[in-house]
């Protein structure tokens, strides 16, 4: 049985407008969380309208690490719940949890 990844999308506190190549792109800013399109809350338990979260369903969670280089540019927190849920990757990554040793 094979197990099926979740793509995670993005939630943010703010958001930002992009010009590029003649193209406008929303993009998230401030406070980021991931979140599954299809649902009315992030992965952290957050609602998003009561929290006053704008969805970002085109901009994936990865791109909203800083060391990425994708959306990253005007993202001033990430939410350390969600990171621990969806995944955080980069040089501060703390590797996950794994028993090396389990008892009989």
């Amino acid at each position: 049985m094979a197990t099926r990844q979740k793509h995670y999308a993005v939630a943010a506190s703010g958001q930002w407008t992009e010009n590029e190549e003649g193209r406008r792109r929303r993009l998230p800013a401030g406070e980021v969380h991931a979140w599954e399109p299809g649902r009315n809350e992030t992965v952290c338990g957050l609602s998003l309208s009561r929290s006053l979260l704008t969805r970002f369903p085109h901009v994936p969670w990865i791109d909203t690490m800083p060391e990425s280089g994708g959306a990253a540019d005007r993202v001033q927190r990430l939410c350390h719940r969600c990171a621990a849920v969806a995944g955080r990757r980069g040089a501060d990554a703390r590797p996950r949890w794994q028993r090396t040793n389990p008892r009989p």
